[in-house]
This record gives C-alpha cells, sequence and structure tokens, in this order.
C-alpha cells in the first residue's frame, strides 16, 4: 500500500497488525529481461516507488485509482485526433493527481509506436513513462511487480526478525534501557530517546540531530503524552519523527528520529516500545522473585553477603555494588521517574524517600553478576539527563551502609558545585597510613564535644569539602547560609580551635572522613 503523504502537524496512526507490503523500484522491474520494458520518459527509475499494477482503458482513470499504481493502457481511450490537442496533457495530468507512480503504454494491438504527444505530456508532468513491447503481455507486467514485492516482503521480515531478536537480547542486558536505544538506532540509522513522563529527556541513543529536529521530536513526544492516541508521526527537515507511548498512560514516550522510514521500520519500533513498556514498569521480569526472596531472608536474619547474588541476578560470589543518591534537576521523584533512572543505571533495586532517589547498582563484570560488557569492575554509574547524581565507591555487601553515606556526602557536593555526577573518592590517602582502630579512636576523641549534635559534624563536614564556601554549604544541606555560619561557629566554640588555620582544618578533614564518628 502506498505511504500516507506526510502532514504538517503530527498524525496520530494505530499500529497495523503486520508490515505493510513494501513497494518495489521501477528500476528492478526494468531490469527484468524477461519483460524487455524501457523508460522513455519522466523522472530516473531509481527514484520511482511502486506499490501494485493496474490495468486501465479508461480516459480519465482518476476515480479508480488508490496511489502508487503502474497504470497500464493499450491506448484504446485514445481518440484518433489526440495528438493535436490536449487530451494528453489532461490524461496524464489526472494519473498525476491521482498519485500513479508511473505509465506502461503497450505497443499492441491498437498503437504500433508511444505517442509523441503522450511522451511529451509524461515529461512536462513528470511521470515516468515506460513502453511495454508487444511481446509482453500486461499480466506478465502485474505478475513481475508481484513477485518482487513478495521477494522484498520476504526480505523485510526478515530484517524484522532479525531486529527483534537483536532488541530482545539487548533488554536482557544488565543495561538494559540504554541497550535496546542504541540497538534501536543502530537499525533505524536514527536516533532514539527515552522521555519520561515530564518530558525530559531520560535516555538516548545514535546520532544526535539538529536543534529544529531536536525540538520538533520533543513536541511529538508531548503530543502523544497529552492525547489519547498512543503513536504519532511527522517529518521535519527531512527527517522522519515517531513517537510511541509506553506501558498504560504512565507518562514515558519512546520518540524516533531517522534518515528514512522503510514498511517495516514502525514494526521495529513498535517491538523496541513494548520492551521498554515492560522494562520501565513496576513489574519487572526475572527481577520479583529474586528480590522478594531476598527480602525474606533478611527478615529471617540472613547477612547482606548471602542475599546479594539473588539481588544481582546471578550467583556465587556476591559482587560488588555502587550506592546511587540521585535528586532531578526541577520537582521531586516519582515512583515511575525512579524506576526510569533505576532501569537508565542497569538496576532495578530502587528507593524513594522524600527527595531522594536510591539506587543499589551492581558493577558490570564483577563476580555473581550476568554481564557481558567489557567494562572494568570499578567503571561507576554515567550521568543522567535530568538528574544529580552522587556515587560511592564500589563495596561489597557488607560495606553497603557506609556506601550510603558516601553518596549521600557526593550527592550533597554535587548540588553545591552544580555538577550533573560527583563520585567518591576511592583512592589511597595519607589518613590510610594509620591504622584503623587508632585512626577511629582519635577522631572519636577529636570530635566529642560536637558528636552530640549530628548536624554540627554533618555541616563542619560539609563547609570543609568545599573549602569554606557559605553559599555552597547551604545549598548542599538546604538551609540558609546564615544557618551554616551559626553552626560553624558554634563548631569552632565547642572544639576551642581556629577553623581558620589550615592544619586544623585538615586534621578535622581526616576525623571527618570516617563516617562513623558523627553515626
Amino acid at each position: 500500500m502506498p505511504e500516507p503523504a506526510v502532514p504538517s502537524v503530527p498524525s496520530a496512526s494505530p499500529a497495523p497488525p503486520a508490515p505493510p507490503t513494501p513497494p518495489v523500484s521501477l528500476a528492478a522491474l526494468l531490469s527484468r529481461e524477461d519483460l524487455g520494458l524501457r523508460q522513455i520518459a519522466g523522472p530516473p527509475a531509481a527514484d520511482v516507488r511502486v506499490h501494485w499494477a493496474h490495468t486501465s482503458e479508461m480516459s480519465d482513470p482518476y476515480p479508480y485509482l488508490l496511489g502508487g499504481e503502474l497504470l497500464l493502457t493499450a491506448g484504446v481511450h485514445v481518440p484518433e485526433a489526440a495528438g493535436s490537442g490536449t487530451y494528453f496533457d489532461d490524461y496524464v495530468a489526472r494519473i498525476v493527481e491521482a498519485g500513479g507512480a508511473a505509465l506502461g503504454f503497450g505497443l499492441a494491438p491498437v498503437h504500433d509506436t508511444v505517442p509523441r504527444a503522450l511522451v511529451a505530456a509524461c515529461e512536462a508532468y513528470g511521470l515516468p513513462l515506460v513502453e511495454v513491447p508487444e511481446r509482453t503481455t500486461f499480466s506478465g507486467v502485474a505478475r513481475a511487480v508481484w513477485q518482487l514485492m513478495a521477494r522484498a516482503r520476504l526480505a523485510e521480515l526478515r530484517r524484522i526478525s532479525e531486529a527483534q531478536q537483536g532488541l530482545a537480547a539487548a533488554a536482557s542486558r544488565p543495561d538494559p534501557v540504554p541497550s535496546v536505544l542504541r540497538r534501536l538506532a543502530g537499525r533505524l540509522e536514527g536516533r532514539a530517546v527515552l522521555y519520561g513522563p515530564e518530558g525530559t529527556e531520560i535516555a538516548a541513543a545514535g546520532r544526535e540531530p539538529g536543534g529544529e529536529v531536536r525540538r520538533a521530536l520533543e513536541e511529538l513526544a508531548r503530543f502523544v503524552t497529552g492525547h489519547a492516541s498512543s503513536t504519532a508521526t511527522d517529518t521535519v527537515a527531512g527527517t522522519r519523527l515517531a513517537a510511541y507511548a509506553l506501558g498504560t498512560g504512565q507518562g514515558f514516550v519512546l520518540g524516533v528520529a531517522a534518515p528514512h522510514r522503510e514498511s517495516g521500520d514502525h514494526t521495529i519500533a513498535s517491538v523496541a516500545a513494548v520492551l521498554l513498556s515492560l522494562l520501565t514498569g513496576e513489574h519487572q521480569s526475572g527481577t520479583g522473585a529474586a528480590r522478594s526472596s531476598a527480602l525474606v531472608r533478611l527478615l529471617l536474619g540472613a547477612r547482606r553477603e548471602e542475599v546479594a547474588p539473588l539481588l544481582a541476578g546471578g550467583g556465587g560470589e556476591a559482587p560488588r555494588w555502587h550506592v546511587v543518591h540521585a535528586r532531578p534537576d526541577t520537582g521531586t521523584p516519582d515512583p515511575v521517574s525512579a524506576s526510569a533512572l533505576g532501569a537508565a543505571l542497569g538496576s532495578p533495586l530502587v528507593d524513594t524517600a522524600e527527595e531522594v532517589v536510591r539506587v543499589l547498582v551492581p558493577v558490570a563484570g564483577s563476580a555473581g553478576t550476568t554481564s557481558t560488557t567489557a567494562s572494568s569492575p570499578s567503571s561507576p554509574p554515567a550521568p543522567q539527563p535530568g538528574w544529580v547524581l552522587g556515587v560511592s565507591a564500589a563495596v561489597g555487601p557488607a560495606e553497603w551502609p557506609a556506601a550510603d553515606v558516601q553518596a549521600a556526602r557526593a550527592l550533597a557536593r554535587a548540588r553545591a558545585v552544580r555538577a550533573p555526577l560527583v563520585r567518591h573518592g576511592d583512592r589511597p590517602a595519607l589518613a590510610d597510613l594509620v591504622p584503623a582502630g587508632e585512626a577511629e579512636a582519635h577522631a572519636r576523641a577529636l570530635l566529642a564535644p560536637v558528636a552530640a549534635v549530628p548536624a554540627l559534624t554533618e555541616t563542619l563536614r560539609a563547609w570543609l569539602s568545599l573549602h569554606g564556601s557559605w553559599d555552597r554549604t547551604a545549598v548542599a544541606l538546604s538551609v540558609h547560609r546564615n544557618t551554616v555560619r551559626q553552626r560553624i561557629a558554634r563548631c569552632a566554640a565547642l572544639l576551642e580551635t581556629d577553623l581558620d588555620d589550615p592544619d586544623v582544618r585538615m586534621e578535622l578533614w581526616f576525623a571527618l572522613r570516617d563516617p562513623r564518628p558523627s553515626e
């Protein structure tokens, strides 16, 4: 069937149950030696797509055409005086108006040659004109068209099947959402974007389009979100755009921008949309049972080290983990956007508390995971659009509480310095030269005057980490800058020390690096 004309505004369209039959190139039909067809007018055959063949001897075939046809005629309808009037101009104009792809003119039994006036009219209106020799029947031409379409359909079905398998494999990776988007963008040779409920770009893959196309795709995604239609398409600056609403109205949208559109592209994108609906949904295949089992074991007294392999989806030795704390750039997180963030980071272990989302992420490639990537075991999560992240060091399950503190402090610093992501420093330092027991005892003694008030130790730690900046500390702790000044002054009085002295600051910082004194 012919592809519908591209609308100037987003158009909603239902998903077909199967990919439409792909058109064939007129050039492929002309290359059939058994037909002996010859183009004598019109644009290059390689640029012409034929959707089917139709025979008609009507002087006005317009009412009987659907568009995209190779119209075959023997010229029975042509009057004897046609060459001296406007008959052929009117005839060709009506075919073009109906959307006909090309005109095939048979040399028998009425005409020995193609009328020159018809050739001129086809040239004037840009309609490909094909000469059909006497030995070739119209039914033979129609059969050849259908044979080429059948081969194209088979090739397209094979392409769709391979794409489905690739997308399914991508969805089973430890980073399923980015993997599905990368595979889809590669298949369509374009851009694939996952938008959140607020229209924020959560994850993307493929070539970055121009600003006009990017804005149009965002607008198309908003159109789908705010209407009952599940899909919409548009064309901007020669780029084909499509948007697919995911799930059951939760607000996630898949956006696709591609330089061209093949007949099976809609089916491929629809498969990706279904997979992303499952990945961003509340229930994720293969994880619910394992998480329930891990929770029951924890409640019954099992150690974190024993249940960690269940949470990672593997067996054997427990992997190493990152704890991630995240806050959205604007607004407060909701369960749906938090779930999408976890999917983008490659983990379903997500907790939303107040204004912070916490995600427990297994390190790709570490023992107990099923990762097939080449990422090193210490490779941390990457920044995510629309979020500010704090990432802990890679730790074992026994160190999760300490990593949770690290991630919280890293997030506070990221917000203070306006960075999309801050990672906890995990390299050896001078403090590591002191035995842990002695360092802890010294830290407790040094911080004892302020340890009874957690707000004081946390403010002192943030203030020192931000080089004494009142404003940044206030942002990190979500308090007024005067509150920071008052707390720091109180710390200086209780500790009976000069906080402007760099040696004092260094010693206090070493003591505060260990999370235990303030717990």
